[in-house]
């Protein structure tokens, strides 16, 4: 199964979530896009449920050298989450991270000074709160943001994706009150594989979906 883009994804998903909302387990929802790939998929799914649409930042953590190599993720303010497995595994210590830390913490901030312009993060009080990406693999990014929602006191939190490593999808059912994930191939491999488009999304496709102007 492959989706042809993240607008076919979204759409596909919003469908099950509609389904969800007509069955009234959905009360004044709120959607949070995970930029900048989710952000594609949540405009769908927001628009669906007739939903705000905002973003939640998160930033994972790469390996010293390895930056792909994902050891843990930030949300907001937050202090990092680190897979410790992973990082004995590698023979790192958490002080070697320091530099990549503060990296992904300034560039954190920058995408949620561009994304907000001023404006204040919304209040998750009490909402059902929906927590978009465009895939889920291991789950380090979505465990942070999932975290960090948490702390704002919602009602409900849903992790909602178009594919899912079975892996990632088992372990994010401790976080969240449901996991909505369409497809769940045994032979995951990556999020990308299973888009005929996956195309890096920018700044200014984030700031479009969120009707925000420059």
């Amino acid at each position: 199964m492959l989706f042809r883009d993240r607008r076919q994804a979204g759409a596909e998903l919003a469908e099950t979530l509609r389904a969800r909302q007509r069955e009234g387990a959905l009360p004044d929802p709120l959607v949070l896009a995970l930029p900048r790939g989710g952000v594609a998929v949540a405009r769908e799914v927001a628009a669906a449920l007739g939903a705000p649409l905002d973003v939640l930042v998160v930033r994972k953590i790469g390996a010293p050298h390895h930056e792909e190599l994902g050891v843990g993720a930030m949300a907001g303010d937050e202090v990092p989450l680190l897979d410790e497995d992973a990082l004995r595994h590698l023979g790192i210590g958490e002080a070697a991270l320091a530099g990549v830390i503060e990296r992904e913490r300034a560039e954190l901030r920058r995408r949620e000074r561009l994304y907000r312009q001023g404006r204040p993060a919304p209040d998750l009080r009490g909402r059902t709160v929906i927590v978009v990406d465009d895939g889920l693999a291991t789950g380090s990014t979505a465990r942070a943001a999932l975290r960090f929602v948490r702390r704002g006191e919602p009602a409900r939190v849903i992790l909602a994706a178009p594919v899912c490593s079975p892996e990632g999808a088992d372990l994010m059912r401790a976080e969240a009150d449901e996991v909505i994930c369409l497809h769940r191939p045994a032979a995951f491999m990556a999020v990308g594989l299973w888009y005929e488009d996956f195309g890096q999304l920018t700044d200014q496709d984030v700031l479009e979906a969120l009707h925000v102007q420059l």
